[in-house]
């Protein structure tokens, strides 16, 4: 009996010992990247309040690193992963992210983190008013990219897909881009949604770039693998949304939406970019999950 106890601590020992040491081992992405200008939402609640963790400015770009969610791998990549079961950030939220929020204030609490203010943006087409406010008029996200691994199973139309960023308004999204690979190709597609306000009564428009949204695309041939590299570009000036996918030794594929009947043009509607993976996926195996690495991360205004 004594052996058999001895044997089951040993046992614990190395397991917790084996957790300790991922732990010291995984590197923060802030020993490379600048992330002050963000907070980090994961699919865990540690400080039990019943939504996912929010990591803010200051804590995020002093070390702050998730071995199993949020790392920077060995190739200086920041790696991103959300399974389908995890916590959320909101009662309203269906789906888990492991995802950068922009904050513009950089740390600075005098800026309250809503509202046309010192830590969001608008868009040019704003009101005057918004404008002299905001943080930010217009603008830019690039990011350079793979992605790792996406759910295979599940609904037929949550199967594959993730959302790698976005720009994010008051209440709407005036783009939510997408990388999705079905499990009988070996590629991936990439398409955006974009999003009116409720009040314009324009329905929202998806826009496809390489290969097809649909739930039974065919293999698309100049598809993204998982694990290539490559990168994309959001730009915002005025009612413009111009979106640029770019990869070694290829054209650029570039989509450009018009917004002028999408009701940004209001008062009181601030915007932020937010970047990561966003799993689309809720019906899958609760283990499974989607997996990105950033390579590159900028954004100006």
């Amino acid at each position: 009996m004594k052996k058999l106890v001895m044997t089951s601590l040993t046992a614990l020992l190395a397991v917790l010992t084996s957790g300790l040491s991922m732990a010291a081992d995984a590197k923060a992405p802030s020993t490379k990247f600048d992330l002050l200008g963000w907070t980090l939402s994961v699919p865990v609640d540690d400080d039990g309040n019943g939504k996912s963790d929010q990591i803010k400015e200051k804590a995020l770009n002093s070390g702050y690193v998730s071995p199993e969610f949020f790392y920077l791998n060995d190739e200086g990549g920041m790696v991103f992963k959300s399974p389908i079961e995890g916590a959320k950030t909101s009662a309203n939220t269906t789906y888990t992210r492991s995802e950068l929020r922009e904050m513009i204030r950089r740390g600075d609490t005098s800026h309250k983190t809503q509202g046309v203010g010192g830590n969001n943006w608008v868009f040019s087409t704003a009101p005057a008013e918004d404008l002299a406010a905001a943080g930010g008029v217009d603008g830019s996200m690039e990011a350079t990219l793979s992605v790792n691994h996406v759910t295979t199973g599940g609904e037929g139309y949550q199967i594959g897909r993730v959302i790698i960023g976005q720009i994010h308004a008051t209440h709407n999204e005036p783009i939510r881009l997408y990388y999705r690979k079905l499990p009988g190709n070996s590629k991936g597609s990439i398409y955006y949604a974009h999003e009116p306000t409720k009040e314009s009564g324009k329905k929202e428009i998806w826009v496809e770039m390489v290969g097809s949204k649909s739930n039974s695309a065919s293999d698309p041939a100049d598809g993204i693998a998982l694990d290539e590299k490559f990168s994309y570009r959001i730009d915002v000036k005025g009612n413009e949304l111009k979106v640029t996918l770019m990869r070694p030794g290829k054209p650029d594929v570039v989509r450009v939406t018009d917004m002028s009947e999408s009701g940004y043009d209001k008062g009181g509607i601030y915007m932020y970019f937010k970047a990561g993976v966003y799993n689309q996926n809720k019906s899958g195996d609760p283990d499974d999950y989607v997996q990105a690495t950033f390579y590159d991360l900028n954004v100006t205004h």
